[in-house]
């Protein structure tokens, strides 16, 4: 009894929860890899293993993800005279070499606008106030605040 408690609860406080199905789903395809392997003497493909245990290959995969543990971003990878990379080290953000340049354009653009124009944009899209926080504040009309951003965003459009 108290071994299945033991088993219960690292099955049920694992740091992320799996369901049951994904996990069983798991488990047969681990089983089918290891049956495939031992049969052809190489690694499955993720379609074999889906075909052999008559599932969807997402499915495979998603519960292959599922089953591995996870891995801390700080965990080295690779270690050679105390210059340790982690894995970290090895995400990327995404972005490529257009969008830092679209950044410079935008902020181009806007650097020329006038003073009042750049303003009236720091407060509503920095600040999120309205255009009638925003006439209040600069003492102008909601219609002149409407469009006074309408051609700031006309024409950092333009130059874009």
């Amino acid at each position: 009894m108290i071994a299945g408690e033991v088993r219960r609860f690292l099955r049920d406080y694992k740091s992320l929860r799996v369901s049951r199905s994904m996990r069983d789903t798991a488990y047969r395809a681990m089983q089918a890899r290891e049956e495939l392997t031992a049969g052809s003497e190489r690694e499955p493909t993720v379609d074999m293993i889906a075909k052999h245990i008559g599932a969807d290959r997402g499915d495979v995969i998603a519960a292959l993800e599922s089953a591995a543990d996870p891995v801390s971003i700080y965990e080295p990878v690779y270690s050679d005279a105390g210059d340790t990379l982690y894995l970290l080290d090895q995400l990327g953000d995404g972005a490529d070499a257009s969008d830092w340049l679209d950044e410079i354009s935008i902020k181009d653009a806007i650097s020329a606008l006038k003073e009042r124009e750049r303003n009236i944009l720091y407060l509503r899209y920095f600040r999120g106030k309205t255009q009638t926080e925003v006439a209040k504040s600069i003492g102008i009309s909601q219609a002149q605040v409407s469009r006074l951003e309408k051609a700031a965003l006309d024409s950092i459009k333009e130059k874009l």
